[in-house]
């Protein structure tokens, strides 16, 4: 089968296309046939080696995918072969991804796709998803689980609406029946954040922003998922509510972050960090079936229509894909393993 191999970390010259036996499955594993890899920041950080050492003698990048599972192994009752699967931490404590045409993974990682939806769809899960999933469950008062209705009455704030992690965050919101306002850069990405289903979007590069986003929600924000906590803790602070939460998952635009101090404490804020790699088995299961649930209910598409444009690279361009995304492509890069995606 055809891999896409790095043996030290670096830049994306690393990475090359190799020759690999497909491996059996183990106890409690599946064997998917990849159709489509999700490629994640986390993905070519990792390649590059800012993350941790390398770990393995040869590593095979890509947490996310989505295929047909094609072999099972002994102990695995609820998945078959021939079985529709979204794939997430493929790569997470081992050595093998989804940037290659067969991956070994644990049966919990491979989770069943509803009929009808598509194999981009599905790859455009995993990370992105689960991390707002995450987000949008850590508020004080709940709710712990995501379903329709079950946001009703809150005001959510995406910052970063037009990125993959606020695309997801704001079509699981609305789903759930929350009130979502997005921040976003530029008219081209409120119109991404309006498709996605945000309710309404500000510049966060204007002077007053939080003085839009107090005016659009008076009573405060609920829960705002934060892509940039070090930029944007002033303006949290500010709009966020009594008991609101704060959730943020990445360090975008820096390492340190200054909080305002009397706007947090006096409004009993939880301000609540989040990495999918180590936020532990239940919260990753709680994700996986609430994201399946709206998966059913067609709440999660994709493609520019829905607010997550869409850039396809070939297995063989796979480091060029890993470079779209250090670079900052808008959207959402997936490769198409099998080339029939």
């Amino acid at each position: 089968m055809r891999s896409i191999v790095y043996t030290g970390t670096g830049s994306s010259s690393v990475l090359t296309l190799a020759e690999r036996e497909p491996v059996a499955p183990g106890a409690g594993e599946v064997r998917v046939r990849v159709t489509v890899s999700g490629v994640n920041p986390t993905d070519w950080k990792a390649r590059a080696g800012s993350a941790a050492p390398l770990g393995f003698d040869e590593v095979v990048p890509n947490q996310d995918g989505a295929g047909v599972i094609d072999a099972v192994g002994d102990g695995v009752t609820d998945l078959a072969v021939g079985d529709r699967v979204w794939i997430y931490l493929a790569q997470h404590e081992r050595p093998t991804g989804t940037a290659q045409e067969h991956t070994v993974v644990p049966a919990s990682r491979a989770v069943k796709l509803p009929d009808g939806i598509g194999f981009d769809v599905a790859a455009s899960l995993g990370v992105p998803a689960m991390t707002a999933h995450r987000a949008l469950t850590v508020h004080e008062n709940g709710p712990a689980r995501l379903s329709p209705s079950s946001l009703e009455g809150r005001v959510v704030l995406v910052a970063g609406g037009a990125g993959a992690v606020g695309h997801a965050a704001i079509q699981l919101a609305v789903w759930a029946g929350a009130e979502v306002i997005a921040t976003v850069s530029s008219h081209e990405k409120a119109a991404l954040a309006r498709a996605a289903g945000a309710h309404h979007t500000v510049n966060y590069r204007d002077a007053d922003a939080a003085d839009q986003i107090s005016a659009l929600a008076p009573a405060g924000i609920d829960h705002i998922v934060e892509v940039s906590i070090a930029e944007n803790a002033e303006l949290d602070g500010q709009v966020i509510a009594n008991h609101g939460s704060i959730a943020y998952y990445a360090d975008n635009g820096g390492e340190q972050a200054t909080l305002p101090v009397r706007p947090t404490f006096a409004k009993n804020v939880r301000i609540q960090g989040l990495l999918l790699y180590t936020v532990g088995d239940d919260a990753l299961r709680a994700a996986a079936e609430d994201i399946t649930a709206a998966l059913y209910d067609g709440a999660l598409p994709v493609g520019e229509e829905a607010g997550l444009p869409l850039t396809w690279f070939s297995l063989e361009e796979t480091a060029a894909a890993h470079d779209a995304v250090e670079q900052g492509a808008v959207g959402k890069v997936l490769i198409d393993v099998s080339g029939d995606a």
